[in-house]
């Protein structure tokens, strides 16, 4: 046998990208895309928009620092043939091409282009539960938007701005994200692009009345239950749209809920894991809905600390200002009683006890003339403050608990305990905000020519959120129906794993091109026995890319 020599082999990165190249494939995303962004081939287009967006999923779920639009060095050395099909070539995916296909995404209208292949793709899989879940984050911009005019033809367009940041970048220009999941899978339904200084109140109820439409127009259509936060509510219950079926916290800035949060002598029912809940029946804004007090043990004991601290900083803070009143810097009785008032309107676990005195001017003794009467220099207040046992009791009494709403009258369609249930399982779009921000994504500084491009970048970066939850879902599923389990960051088994964790453990398979006296072979190699279960639950497509041949999972 002769000697091997380096340009006889050739290496190409396949890693985890073939488990999400299988889930595309069974998303069935391509044919959906090329159905909806035809490309020309007589323009000399080489590269379907379906192969360009499949391209920027794998790159976002690539877990690399280089952004989306820095594409090429994504994509060389990659198994682009077994990922993406035979015949394209790396400089095909350049930034003019990339570029482009943001473009057409655009101006396809980016949230019809999202929420038309959610709604096919998630009701030929099954993947719709019976409720929606809605919030919204703020993704901070780093690049410079000054000069950009809104386009009088798209009045929709999303305009960077300043607005309040929930990533505490007020310095930078922000856009803001709607998201909205469903079912077991979180599975993404909805997203939209707000401007900077959108406000939650009223995007996330549009967001409502937009997908009810939808459904209303579908055979067999959903009928979702949306559940969203409490920036939702007063525009649910104001609207009362017909047939919008809602579950909202309710804001404590409404006196009938601040009541009821520090109400006496209610009857509890256990819910389990430090819940109770205690249903009580509204009729705010002449809609009648029930409403759960619930009380949750783990926050109780978090924000009874917060009380019991703020108490004596309370005390010690506005002491000081009192003391300070006692020196006579008021101009007129008026004034004094004024500050009196603003004072009481600030405390929350104190009475102010106080009186206005005026402060004379020295007298003086004058021989060649009569003594004239004193004359009033300026007002000081004496005052003490005193703990307010009512109003401590009160807000120690209301540590723990919040309000849950909902329209839905029917205890058979949303039980009390469900309405807690649905109400909770918002934190899974936390999730999904954390892993669309996670700085291997880049995202906290996203650098783009045009607004319209980070809009339709969304979308792209979305159906990475999608292909994630899917993967994740299927893998879990499989493992849960074959009571099987696979091994976790600390070497213990487990049925839940995180798909996170399943990239990192196929680092380094590889796709060795070896070519040898005229006649060339493919193989994919650090195919460990770890990874072969998993490739098999991801099915043909994934076994096909491996190269796993079938066999029944171990």
């Amino acid at each position: 046998m002769g000697e091997f020599n380096s340009s006889q082999f050739e290496g190409e990165s396949l890693d985890h990208l073939g488990l999400v190249a299988a889930t595309i494939d069974y998303l069935d995303l391509e044919k959906l895309i090329d159905d909806m962004l035809p490309i020309s081939q007589e323009k000399g287009a080489k590269v379907p928009m379906s192969k360009r967006v499949s391209a920027m999923i794998m790159n976002g779920l690539g877990f690399i620092d280089d952004r989306l639009y820095m594409f090429p060095e994504f994509i060389e050395g990659t198994a682009i043939d077994r990922l993406l099909g035979p015949g394209l070539k790396a400089e095909y995916f350049n930034d003019d091409a990339i570029g482009r296909c943001l473009d057409a995404i655009y101006d396809y209208g980016v949230t019809k282009f999202f929420s038309t292949l959610a709604f096919s793709m998630g009701r030929q899989l099954k993947l719709l539960g019976p409720t929606l879940n809605l919030d919204t984050t703020t993704l901070s911009l780093s690049g410079e938007y000054e000069d950009y005019v809104l386009d009088k033809e798209k009045p929709e367009t999303v305009v960077p701005a300043y607005g309040y940041s929930k990533q505490k970048r007020r310095d930078l220009k922000q856009v803001v994200l709607l998201l909205a999941t469903t079912g077991k899978a979180n599975f993404p339904l909805l997203m939209s692009l707000h401007s900077g200084n959108a406000s939650d109140q009223k995007t996330l109820h549009e967001a409502m009345e937009k997908i009810n439409g939808i459904c209303k127009g579908l055979e067999d259509s959903p009928s979702f239950i949306y559940v969203a936060d409490s920036a939702s509510y007063l525009q649910c219950v104001e609207k009362n749209t017909e047939g919008l079926r809602w579950v909202s916290r309710v804001p404590e800035t409404i006196k009938e809920a601040k009541n009821l949060v520090a109400e006496d002598g209610r009857s509890w029912s256990e819910y389990g894991n430090g819940y109770k809940i205690s249903p009580h029946t509204s009729h705010y804004g002449k809609v009648t809905q029930r409403w759960i007090l619930v009380y949750s043990e783990q926050a109780y004991h978090r924000e009874i600390k917060t009380v019991e601290r703020k108490i004596p900083e309370e005390k010690v803070k506005q002491e000081k200002i009192v003391a300070s009143w006692a020196k006579g810097r008021f101009e007129s009785e008026q004034e004094a009683k004024k500050a009196i008032k603003e004072l009481e309107k600030t405390l929350k676990y104190h009475h102010l006890k106080a009186d206005v005195q005026p402060i004379m001017k020295p007298f003086k003794k004058r021989k060649s003339k009569p003594e004239e009467a004193p004359e009033v220099k300026s007002y000081a207040i004496l005052g003490a403050l005193s703990e307010n046992s009512e109003a401590i009791e009160k807000a120690k009494r209301s540590c723990g608990r919040f309000i849950v709403a909902t329209n839905e009258l029917s205890k058979e369609a949303l039980s009390d305990a469900g309405l807690l249930k649905e109400y909770k399982s918002q934190s899974e779009l936390e999730k999904g905000f954390a892993f669309i921000k996670d700085d291997t994504f880049e995202l906290s500084s996203v650098f783009l020519k045009t607004p319209s491009r980070i809009e339709a970048l969304m979308a792209v970066m979305v159906l990475c959120l999608m292909v994630y939850n899917v993967s994740q879902y299927r893998l879990r599923k499989a493992l849960k129906e074959n009571n099987d389990s696979i091994l976790n960051q600390v070497k213990k088994p487990t049925d839940k794993p995180s798909m996170k964790w399943v990239y990192r453990i196929f680092t380094n398979v590889m796709v060795l091109n070896i070519n040898v006296n005229g006649s060339s072979q493919q193989v994919v190699i650090n195919v460990k026995d770890r990874l072969l279960k998993i490739i098999r639950y991801f099915g043909p497509k994934a076994m096909e890319i491996y190269s796993v041949e079938a066999c029944k999972a171990q």
